[in-house]
């Protein structure tokens, strides 16, 4: 999609396919990996996708938007890199680019934007020549296997020939492994991503077979042709019911009757416990798609409020991988509210009369020097306009950055107001808000107030 957006004819067809068992031989798992259609990390633990494209490549200076991105609710996010077809990004920009997702606590998937619509589009390079790329950047990847997801070539085939997707992928994987990485390899779809002819969707096992690593997840784009919840089922459907790991690695959202249903394609992904990357944090030539203004953190836009505050968005469903202190949820796809095992039971508000509200403070995730925070507000007995929580640290911890309401500090005491656009709840109603804080020597919970008018 992105800087050109594919004009595509999708015919709606009923999907079947058969269920097929493959046994690869055993190997020694290093970092992520795929375990059935889950990736998990080294320790075995389920991790889901939930992030944000960024444009790196062309953005090269805006390397606030990793932390930004994180604030927001992001565990992982999709980094847009090139190896010539744009200024070339290399192994030092690379390895920064690593540094930069691991310091806020961000997984990596690196993804070579070269390739974008080849045998359509006169400049897009070949899979192939992705695949030398990586190569040529090994020295900075090796050892990033906990950390980096390599995403081999962005959208690799146009709509011109779009079969030959499959001889090519499974060249590039083989060539990616014959060269020693051992990395999750992510695989996009032909048809500018979007797989309208889906030919991934048919070729999905053949593919994944290639991979003498069986260390691949596949990536389907999900933007026009999936308008409909009914389209966006049916393919998930295959997929789901062939034990084959997807991840919707870009998507848009539903401005127009055309576009994708990015509410159903949201709650699908939760409830069957895949991943999604949305595009884009900011930089694109049709701002619709941008989710903030001018990469400014503080004003999200329309699409930007939905995958970050929205149901079954970031801020309600992501989860910190383990590997920077996160706690993963025992059920894939049902993710709720969990604690580092050093942190103490939530704290909440006493009780309020009718018309008042109650807050909720929970730590959800909890590292050396750092942790996240979330707050719950609920409503009393009657509705409000406005709502204000205050607590005060024990511990004298402090607070970094937050989202979802103005935060302020005096000392300990924390005072936090609602967004404009979270202020007003219904009787009984909830809303969250959350923050990345710091600690030393101990990290107790409060006990918040909240106040209502």
């Amino acid at each position: 999609m992105k800087r050109r957006l594919a004009t595509i004819a999708a015919v709606l067809i009923t999907l079947t396919a058969a269920t097929l068992t493959v046994v690869n031989p055993a190997w020694a798992a290093t970092g992520l990996r795929i375990s059935g259609r889950n990736i998990v990390e080294a320790n075995g633990s389920t991790f889901v996708m939930r992030g944000i494209n960024h444009m790196h490549t062309w953005y090269a200076g805006q390397t606030q938007s990793f932390a930004d991105i994180k604030a927001a609710g992001a565990n992982t996010v999709r980094v847009v890199l090139s190896g010539g077809r744009w200024t070339a990004n290399t192994a030092a920009d690379v390895s920064n680019v690593i540094a930069l997702c691991k310091a806020s606590r961000l997984i990596c998937v690196l993804e070579n934007h070269d390739t974008t619509g080849y045998g359509e589009d006169g400049a897009a390079y070949s899979l192939d020549q992705a695949a030398d790329y990586w190569i040529g950047l090994k020295s900075v990847l090796t050892g990033q296997e906990n950390y980096v997801v390599i995403n081999i070539g962005n959208e690799p085939i146009g709509n011109t020939n779009a079969g030959q997707w499959t001889a090519a992928t499974v060249a590039a994987i083989q060539k990616m492994r014959t060269n020693g990485f051992e990395h999750l390899l992510m695989i996009d779809a032909p048809n500018w991503g979007q797989d309208w002819q889906y030919t991934m969707r048919d070729n999905a096992q053949t593919v994944l077979d290639a991979d003498v690593r069986d260390n691949t997840v596949l990536s389907i784009h999900m933007y026009a042709v999936f308008n409909t919840a009914q389209s966006i089922r049916s393919y998930l459907d295959v997929f789901q019911n062939n034990n084959w790991p997807l991840v919707i690695g870009e998507f848009g959202w539903q401005f127009a009757s055309g576009e994708v249903d990015d509410t159903t394609l949201m709650a699908e992904a939760q409830a069957r416990g895949i991943g999604y990357l949305g595009w884009s944090w900011a930089g694109n030539t049709d701002p619709i798609l941008d989710m903030t203004d001018d990469f400014d953190a503080a004003s999200l836009t329309t699409w930007g409020q939905r995958i970050v505050n929205g149901p079954n968005g970031l801020k309600a469903t992501s989860r910190e991988a383990t590997i920077f202190g996160g706690v993963q949820p025992s059920t894939p796809g049902s993710p709720s509210p969990s604690q580092s095992s050093a942190s103490p039971s939530p704290s909440t508000s006493p009780s309020q009369p009718a018309g008042a509200c109650t807050a909720t403070y929970a730590v959800t995730g909890q590292w050396q020097g750092g942790f996240q925070g979330d707050v719950k507000v609920t409503a009393g007995g009657a509705a409000i306009r406005n709502w204000t929580v205050t607590w005060t640290f024990p511990n004298g911890q402090t607070v970094n950055n937050a989202w979802g309401a103005t935060v302020t500090g005096s000392g300990s005491t924390v005072t936090a107001r609602n967004a404009a656009w979270n202020g007003a709840l219904a009787a009984g109603a909830s809303t969250n808000f959350g923050f990345l804080g710091s600690w030393t020597g101990a990290n107790g919970i409060p006990t918040p107030t909240c106040t209502a008018s």
